[in-house]
């Protein structure tokens, strides 16, 4: 699907949700006031620029494939989204990033202390939304979600000190860091409506695969050109000691004339500006942008095999859109 008709797909697939989606806004921005006029400030300021929001839409859409969104549905998908939104703001503080979706972080606006604390406070309202589900299952499924990327952002940081450079570990730190926060959405929609357990499991692996391409998208953006609505520069991965897919790719292809010469580059303590073009030019040249989308579209083919085999509705062939959206995207 060409990247504008997935652009209009997923707009669409927002248009039918429209008004649980604003429900959705409103209730978080209500749970999320305080007495505290600057924590409300800074909450305000940071939910107006809200992205599209495509992990309470899986939970929404999963509700709605097995039965209908209901008033469980919703305190799971804010649940989702506040935990989801604390990771990204406590991501910003570790990697000192000033620009999120085009506008500036919390700890750019404020500083490092205000923003972990109210990273902080969205994690805690989070599990305040899980208990208003009163479905034990639900809440498990947020806890579990907060251990798991924690651990996962931790595991990455220790591949990348011990030069960990296979494919396989590359997939079980975005197993854990991504992949399990859309496994989580759709479970979320599942448990919300009482869904068959084998149903339900069937879902959970189409949410991993399309957790994995998402994370597969998000590192292919690391080998171009800066953009301001990322708020990332080229190359912030392996400045930061991470090595992702298309580079893994690329160091293994030993028919490359300086394929030894790269890997001896890519294990240095400190990198220069000019060796990560190095990286990055290579990369490129030995193909790793081409293998890293034709692993997404594997995984494509895999979640449209698992997922045919519900209902031909408008519901299923919506999660297919927001595949293809993932996939196109260009942010």
């Amino acid at each position: 699907m060409p990247q504008f008709a997935a652009m209009t797909a997923f707009e669409d697939i927002l248009h039918t949700i429209a008004p649980e989606l604003k429900e959705l806004n409103e209730r978080m921005l209500c749970a999320l006031h305080t007495s505290n006029p600057l924590m409300n400030d800074i909450v305000s300021n940071y939910l107006a620029t809200k992205g599209k929001q495509i992990r309470p839409v899986m939970v929404l859409l999963s509700a709605k494939l097995f039965g209908g969104i209901n008033a469980t549905a919703m305190h799971g998908a804010a649940a989702i989204e506040m935990l989801h939104n604390a990771s990204l703001i406590h991501d910003d503080v570790v990697d000192e990033t000033p620009l999120r979706r085009g506008q500036p972080t919390i700890n750019a606006i404020w500083d490092n202390h205000i923003a972990v604390l109210v990273g902080d406070f969205f994690v805690s309202m989070s599990l305040q939304e899980a208990l208003l589900t009163d479905n034990l299952d639900m809440i498990s499924t947020i806890g579990a979600l907060g251990r798991q990327l924690s651990l996962g952002e931790i595991d990455q940081i220790n591949k990348a000190r011990n030069h960990h450079f296979e494919e396989d570990a590359y997939l079980e730190v975005i197993d854990n860091k991504t992949a399990s926060l859309f496994v989580a959405c759709v479970r979320m929609g599942a448990l919300a409506t009482n869904a068959p357990k084998d149903q339900t499991e069937r879902m959970e692996r189409f949410g991993r695969l399309i957790g994995l391409a998402f994370q597969i998208r998000d590192d292919i953006f690391d080998y171009f050109s800066d953009s301001s609505e990322l708020g990332k520069p080229t190359g912030n991965d392996l400045r930061e000691g991470k090595v992702t897919l298309p580079l893994l790719y690329a160091l293994h292809r030993q028919d490359m004339p300086d394929s030894k010469e790269m890997n001896e580059l890519v294990r240095r303590d400190e990198l220069t500006p000019s060796e990560i073009e190095r990286l990055i030019d290579y990369a490129k040249r030995a193909g790793g942008i081409d293998y890293a989308y034709g692993r997404m579209q594997k995984l494509r083919d895999e979640a449209a095999e698992i997922i045919s085999e519900f209902p031909d509705t408008p519901t299923r062939s919506a999660f297919m859109d927001i595949f293809d959206y993932i996939i196109h995207r260009t942010y």
